[in-house]
């Protein structure tokens, strides 16, 4: 968002707020906001440019702009970004196998990530692709009470895939 100030503000009238004793000094002319805001030795920031008329504050613009960036910050460290993980079988992998591939897509799970089961075919594996659609399904029951489906398993060139989330913590 590109914020104008002092001579960038285009309007002919504007309605002013003094920032430090929030004063309002009313709908009054740019020319007559841009002198008062020498007089303090500030910055006129126009705050709203969509009001009718637009709204400017008096202000010191660069502790204004380190506000923002700090806010902008804020806001960045408070998301939490999703990652794809990607767990891959086979159609012949081992019980017991399975299992600790089972263990690590519920931890990251728990770590809030999104998770992508792959059952892989070669050679001629291809010609039994239900036993990957098998494999997919036992683990979609497997997960079930821990997980939202979404990506129904499927039929990928010479993969089986399907993609689990975490369920939200309400449900």
């Amino acid at each position: 968002m590109q914020v104008r100030i002092n001579s960038m503000i285009t309007a002919k009238e504007v309605r002013v707020i003094i920032e430090d004793t929030s004063e309002q000094l009313g709908v009054i002319s740019i020319r007559e906001a841009l002198s008062r805001a020498e007089e303090l030795n500030l910055d006129l920031v126009e705050i709203s440019a969509n009001a009718n008329p637009p709204v400017c504050k008096i202000m010191d613009f660069g502790k204004y702009k380190y506000r923002e960036q700090k806010k902008a910050h804020e806001i960045k460290m408070k998301q939490k970004q999703v990652h794809l993980k990607e767990i891959k079988l086979r159609p012949v992998t081992d019980d017991h196998d399975y299992q600790i591939k089972m263990r690590s897509v519920r931890r990251f799970l728990e770590d809030g990530d999104k998770v992508k089961i792959v059952v892989q075919f070669r050679g001629r594996e291809m010609a039994h692709q239900e036993l990957g659609l098998n494999y997919l399904e036992k683990a979609k029951n497997d997960l079930i009470n821990e997980t939202v489906v979404e990506q129904l398993p499927k039929i990928d060139g010479r993969n089986a895939v399907m993609v689990v989330a975490p369920k939200k913590k309400g449900n």
